[in-house]
């Protein structure tokens, strides 16, 4: 572990954050299960950030501090579920105490087991910390009682299907993840909803004010910027919404325009392409088949 002054710091292996966190060493070197409120941060560490090079599941609640994480901070006083995946930047707030419980698993414990892909597919491991995953006391109940089967394997002796048991519970506690996010994205749809009307205004504009003329397409990135949403969790509350993702919007959106140029102007199909942001029109005469199952110039005869 190397220290440099304003630098990330990279943790390769999860005994190396325990020694960070002034913790014993791990029961297992690729897999742990921390008390949060035991960990107690060195002192010249304090305010840094840190890059992991693991998998981080936990359950934080705090009364005291804020936890930072990329850009932004989240408020622990009522407690949430974040997911990290490897590479991830997360900044502890310097003097802040967590309650619950973290899950670390480093990507060798489940590299021979199907979850290894499936995880790489979740992903709220890629939301942001104002994205946090809230529980109900019921699905606090469920996701404590996994976290302490997987402790009380981890504290019971090694043998040669403590791994299967532990990939076992981690699974169902990802799949339960899974389903209160998508109750989330439901019993937050009046919030959702206005930020679907607030997406359709951006899309709008974007086109309407010709952007497209200097930056091109619209990407998820640069929607999700707008709407202070990280893109994965933006298409997967869209897609819970109305069913299509971030992409097919933008996509939706785009032809809806199209359409537009192609009957109220005389825009040849090329400057009509130029004018929406692609930079060869082939590929904009390929989405527009796809979305419409007619060429431009076939639609726009349609109204000549």
């Amino acid at each position: 572990m190397e220290k440099k002054e304003n630098s990330i710091i990279k943790i390769s292996s999860i005994s190396e954050l325990h020694n960070l966190l002034q913790l014993p060493g791990p029961l297992h070197p690729l897999v742990s299960l921390i008390d949060n409120e035991k960990m107690s941060i060195k002192e010249d560490w304090a305010g840094r950030s840190f890059m992991f090079n693991f998998y981080k599941i936990s359950y934080k609640y705090s009364t005291s501090g804020k936890m930072g994480y990329g850009q932004g901070y989240y408020d622990f006083n009522e407690g949430g579920m974040m997911f990290t995946a490897p590479g991830q930047i997360l900044s502890p707030e310097e003097n802040a105490e967590y309650c619950g419980s973290t899950l670390l698993i480093h990507p060798d414990f489940i590299r021979n087991y199907p979850l290894a892909k499936n995880i790489k597919n979740l992903g709220f491991f890629s939301y942001d910390t104002n994205e946090a995953l809230h529980l109900s006391d019921q699905e606090k109940t469920i996701m404590k009682g996994l976290l302490d089967s997987i402790k009380n394997e981890l504290n019971t002796a090694i043998d040669e299907v403590s791994q299967d048991v532990i990939v076992s519970y981690t699974e169902v506690l990802l799949n339960y993840s899974n389903r209160f996010y998508k109750r989330q994205f439901i019993t937050r749809k009046a919030v959702n909803s206005d930020l679907l009307t607030k997406m359709e205004k951006v899309l709008a504009d974007y086109f309407n004010d010709q952007q497209t003329l200097t930056t091109g397409l619209p990407t998820v990135e640069f929607l999700a910027s707008e709407l202070n949403l990280s893109p994965h969790y933006l298409s997967d509350m869209l897609r819970n919404i109305t069913g299509q993702n971030a992409q097919q919007h933008i996509h939706e959106k785009l032809i809806e325009k199209a359409k537009e140029y192609l009957t109220a102007t005389n825009f040849s199909v090329s400057e009509v392409a130029y004018a929406l942001g692609f930079e060869h029109p082939q590929s904009f005469n390929k989405l527009f088949k796809k979305k419409t199952d007619q060429t431009p110039l076939s639609y726009r005869q349609l109204f000549n």
